[in-house]
Formats: structure tokens, sequence, C-alpha cells
């Protein structure tokens, strides 16, 4: 008889000093049962530190580490040289380390430079889930286990919410794919449209949930519209206690879950005290895990892997179109000086009355999206 699964709870481990300083006495005291590592964030580091190897290789052969991506850009419309080097580092990294999956963030980059940008959505139409697929495939073959793509804390619209899930399902499918639902990420879209978690969650394929992310973020005032306040995903702050609470809510309904992952960026951890909250963050995380396994009976049923290995098409599918929208799109956000700027480099751009529904667009998500990319054209 097959055993209840149990979830385990890991926290982002990145070669960072104060996020490595936050998570010492976690690992000194055992707590730490698995580890996420972006494994492509060391695109500057010649040699990882003969230490960071064993801790990798170590969590890595009791299945317990787990690979993040976050620059391939899995929807440009043009493939790059750059997503090939990616695919030749993952194939190199997953050669030396023991991945228990892989997952990358839904999207594209805006940013000339491939370290630089912000994910932003695209449209759900056949030629961007045929690109998405193919490039889901492409990460899969080179790792040779199992492939996750992660929810978008931003969106444009509500009709935008209201799509995500069903085609991160349609994305999934074809490589016996899963989610990561990040519930931070969840957080923003019920604060920034005013949904209800209970409506919201249930857009989601949650039998294709292995892996939740849980983190802090921040507010910031709308210019456009004052009275409102837009939640942003900078992973800068403590765990809100709403979002604890969607964790508790979350675990019943995801009968494949693996790993609760706490994640925050290093840069917010630069004092003892935001250290010693970052661990009561992990133990509050890990008490509700806890809690939630002893009480737990089900039983997973996918493993995720590969149902077939099928040989991947020669010609990377590609669109022209799509890929000149992605440079208007880009640089209206990196160089519009204001939200009515951008209003009206969009009517007058390739965008316009196309798939992108631009017209639709929430003014102060459009005005959010404007802070998000000029921030991250300055790096991560």
């Amino acid at each position: 008889m097959s055993e209840p699964s149990k979830i385990h709870s890991a926290v982002s481990c990145n070669l960072d000093n104060q996020l490595l300083q936050a998570t010492l006495p976690l690992f000194a005291a055992e707590k730490v049962e698995a580890i996420e590592w972006s494994f492509d964030t060391l695109y500057k580091v010649r040699d990882i530190p003969a230490w960071f190897v064993e801790l990798l290789q170590a969590f890595g052969s009791e299945g317990r580490l787990i690979g993040h991506g976050v620059y391939f850009s899995l929807f440009s419309g043009k493939w790059t040289l750059e997503q090939q080097r990616w695919l030749d580092h993952l194939r190199k990294v997953s050669s030396n380390f023991t991945f228990d999956h892989i997952t990358e963030h839904f999207g594209f980059m805006t940013g000339e430079d491939f370290h630089k940008g912000a994910p932003i959505s695209v449209p759900t139409t056949s030629e961007t889930l045929n690109i998405g697929i193919d490039r889901l495939q492409r990460i899969q073959e080179a790792c040779s286990c199992p492939v996750g793509l992660e929810n978008l804390a931003f969106s444009y619209s509500l009709d935008e919410v209201e799509r995500h899930g069903e085609f991160l399902s349609r994305l999934i499918e074809p490589v016996n794919g899963f989610i990561i639902l990040d519930l931070h990420n969840l957080y923003c879209q019920l604060e920034n449209f005013s949904l209800d978690f209970k409506s919201l969650i249930r857009a989601y394929p949650l039998d294709r949930v292995r892996e939740i992310h849980i983190s802090g973020g921040s507010w910031e005032p709308s210019g456009i519209q004052p009275e409102l306040k837009i939640r942003r995903d900078t992973h800068d702050d403590a765990v809100p206690e709403a979002v604890f609470n969607l964790l508790k809510q979350a675990l019943p309904l995801c009968e494949n879950l693996k790993f609760v992952v706490l994640e925050q960026l290093g840069i917010a951890l630069h004092t003892p005290e935001s250290q010693q909250q970052f661990q009561q963050d992990f133990d509050q995380m890990q008490a509700i895990v806890n809690e939630f396994n002893a009480q737990n009976h089900a039983v997973a049923t996918n493993d995720f892997l590969p149902k077939k290995f099928g040989s991947l098409s020669t010609i990377v599918p590609q669109s022209s179109q799509l890929y000149q929208q992605q440079l208007d799109l880009s640089s209206i956000l990196e160089h519009a000086k204001d939200y009515e700027e951008a209003l009206q480099l969009l009517r007058n751009s390739s965008l316009a009355n196309s798939a992108w529904q631009t017209e639709t667009w929430s003014p102060y998500m459009l005005e959010t999206a404007l802070r998000i990319a000029q921030k991250w054209k300055k790096g991560w």
C-alpha cells in the first residue's frame, strides 16, 4: 500500500551572503528539508565554492534539490543565442547535480540585456501556446526530469487573470508538466483585482501543483488613481499573514504537492532583525506544513515524468510579429516617462488592435508595468 504524500519544507538557497546568513541557523537546526537553487543566476561567478557544491550534492542525493530558472524567457518570439546557451548550461548542471525537477517563469523578459528584464505576460493565442510547448520540451530534453512553470504575479486585466490557469494547463500537458503555485503571486492578483480566493483558485489545475512558493512583497500607491494601492511581488519583506492563510487553504487542494518553498531576496536580509524574521517565517510555514502532513492521507497520483521523449524539431518555432510586438512593448515600458505617454505610444504601436488587447488594460496596471520594467532594466 502506498504511503501518504509528505510535503517538504524548503528554502530558496542561492549564493548570496545575506540569504545564506539568514538560512544558516535553519540548516544548523536541521529544519530545512529541501532547497531550491536558481541555477542560472550565477552567470557572473566563475567557480562555485566547494562547500556550496557539497550542499547541492547532499540535497540532490536525497531527491531534495529543485532547480528554478529566471532568465530563459520562455515566450520570446525569436529564438536567441542566449536561450540556447541557457539550455546548454542547464544540460551541464543537470549532469553535475541531481535535480528532482526544474522550473521556469511564465512570460518573456523585457530588456535588451539577457539578464536585465522583467517577466511580462503574453497573449494566450495558439501561436504563443505552440512556442511555449516547444520551449518546455527543450527544457525537459536538457534536464531529463519533470519540468514546471510558475504562475505570474502581474496581469494587465481581469480577463487575463481569469484565463491564466487554463492556459498554464494547456502549456504543461504535452510534457506532463506541473505548476508552481506561487501564493504571493496569487495574493497580488486577489488584491489588485479585488478577487475571492475560492473563486480564483478553481481556475487553476490544482492536481498539477507540485510546488508552492510563499514570499513577501510591497505596496505601491498608484500615481493616476491615488486611492489605490498596488500589491507588488518584490520579494523584499516578510510573508504577510494573509499568505500564510492562503497556504492553509491551498494545501488540501493540491493532491500532488511535494515542496513548499520560502523565498526572499538577499538584499532584503541585511539586518539581524530581517534575518530573524525570515527564520520565523520559515518556522511558521513549516508548522503549517507539518500539521497538514500529520492529517494528510492522500497519495500522489502523478510523478510528472515525461510520458515519452520525442525527438525535437530542428526548426525552432518563432514569430517575427510576436517578437516585434515584444520589442515595441519592452521599449515603451522601459522608456515612457509616465502612463499617459505609454498609452499614446501603445496606441501607435504594433500592439494596437492586436491579440494583446492593450485597449482593455487597467490603467493602474499599465502604470505598474512601467515601474517594474524601469526597475528591472537596471539589473535584478
